[in-house]
């Protein structure tokens, strides 16, 4: 004789079979929500092969951002610094620092050193240093007081939503083109202010059609 289950059986094992779906479908929402490109990548700060600290370098020493990334102003990318840079000072300046090791058999080898890229976009997307620095964008728009960073993380979501916000209101985030690299620079009035002559000044109009950014 078989086993017999009481009607409310029945009705546990729907409510059970309800609540599995509706947990489920929560999960799958939650992991798709911090899936996104401004959950996944801001606060990414991976490990790199060299301890190269951006504070000490470009925070206290005033290293200018463009003596490393030496192709910004003038080219759509921004040079990731040869290992013959680094050696400009570090063939004087602590030249046996175990910290050092790497970069001494990079100049040595000829290798260069596997730099790990912080802030990166999609392949279909298009951006132009070169195109923003001119238009007085500053480097702290985009990537933050790199110059008080000892690891470098990305602070900003890099989203297509966030790069049409600055697009369609730009001021905010225009300053004179001389003071692009002078990150901790602290305006004497309202920088909105400041980015709304600079942009009729030069006539900026930045585009927010699909082929300003995908080509």
């Amino acid at each position: 004789m078989g086993l017999i289950f009481p009607k409310s059986a029945d009705r546990i094992l729907r409510i059970s079979a309800a609540a599995l779906i509706v947990v489920g479908a929560g999960v799958a929402v939650l992991t798709g929500y911090l899936a996104l490109p401004k959950h996944a990548d801001t606060g990414y700060m991976p490990a790199q092969p060299v301890p190269y600290s951006h504070k000490l370098h470009a925070g206290n020493l005033g290293v200018d951002c463009r003596y490393c990334h030496f192709t910004v102003e003038n080219s759509a990318y921004a040079a990731i610094p040869p290992t013959e840079v680094c050696m400009n000072c570090h063939a004087r300046v602590r030249p046996q620092s175990p910290l050092l090791t790497k970069i001494r058999e990079s100049y040595a080898t000829g290798q260069p050193v596997e730099w790990v890229k912080v802030h990166r976009l999609a392949d279909f997307v298009y951006f132009n240093h070169q195109a923003h620095l001119k238009a007085g964008v500053s480097c702290v728009s985009c990537h933050g007081r790199v110059d008080q960073m000892i690891e470098v993380t990305q602070v900003h979501e890099l989203t297509m939503a966030w790069c049409l916000a600055c697009h369609r209101d730009p001021a905010p985030n225009i300053r004179p083109a001389g003071l692009v690299t002078q990150l901790d620079w602290k305006p004497d009035r309202d920088p909105a202010e400041i980015g709304r002559e600079i942009i009729q000044a030069k006539r900026i109009a930045p585009p927010t059609n699909c082929s300003g950014c995908h080509r």
